[in-house]
């Protein structure tokens, strides 16, 4: 009985120091860990992954589908209020705006050679003073054939535009500009010398109408956007 017990005794102190032994082991082998991140590792057993959709990708001009092969990107916005001012943007490329500091009151245009796809000239003209509409029909109608020209208006585009202006845009194919009404907002795509392909949005418009404008006096902002098939070669 006290052979067994001693033996017995010893078993249990071998066993003890073996498990202290272990413990130390793997105290020096595994890299320390916090507590938190242990319990946050054990919990994260069998959850399900989380998928997230990849961020959409920005788009030519920040349109919103992507542009086919051998086509440009195009996006036109009026002004809306006194601050958001009109852009024209043509193949990812700011024609008139903002930070281009060629936009003001009146009527924006842009004139882009349709096989280059490079801006050939910029202007605005003022509609709400000055006597402008002569100087602008002679810029439209300086346009080269072959030529893409973009327009937009920013805060009043209509007060002094006289029947000469209206009719050079008129044969440019404008269903709109004789609707123009004071701060109207006033967006065209059109093109000199050769016809643009159906389905492509060219015009749009949006009367100021103090029950319902986004601005004080002024009426939301609108645009046109797309994609021109180039020429082909």
């Amino acid at each position: 009985m006290i052979m067994a017990g001693t033996l017995k005794a010893v078993f249990l102190f071998f066993a003890s120091v073996c498990a202290w032994y272990s413990g130390y082991l793997l105290a020096e082998l595994i890299p320390d860990v916090s507590l938190s991140s242990a319990v946050y590792s054990i919990r994260s057993i069998g959850e399900r992954p989380v998928l997230r959709a990849p961020a959409p990708k920005r788009q030519k001009c920040d349109i919103w589908t992507s542009c086919p092969p051998n086509t440009y990107a195009y996006r036109l916005l009026s002004g809306g209020g006194r601050d958001k001012y009109a852009k024209i943007c043509f193949e990812d490329e700011l024609l008139i705006g903002e930070k281009t500091r060629n936009v003001a009151r009146g009527i924006n245009i842009a004139i882009v050679n349709y096989a280059t796809g490079k801006v050939i000239a910029t202007r605005y003209f003022d509609m709400y003073e000055g006597d402008n509409s002569g100087p602008m029909t002679n810029f439209i109608q300086s346009a080269p054939p072959k030529s893409l020209l973009l327009m937009v208006t920013h805060d009043d585009g209509s007060s002094r535009l006289k029947e000469d202006a209206k009719k050079a845009i008129e044969a440019l194919g404008s269903k709109e500009v004789r609707n123009m009404r004071f701060r109207s907002s006033w967006v065209f795509l059109t093109a000199k010398g050769f016809e643009l392909p159906a389905g492509i949005e060219r015009e749009k418009i949006n009367h100021s109408d103090n029950s319902r404008n986004r601005y004080s006096g002024w009426p939301a902002e609108i645009q046109i956007e797309g994609c021109i098939p180039k020429e082909p070669s």
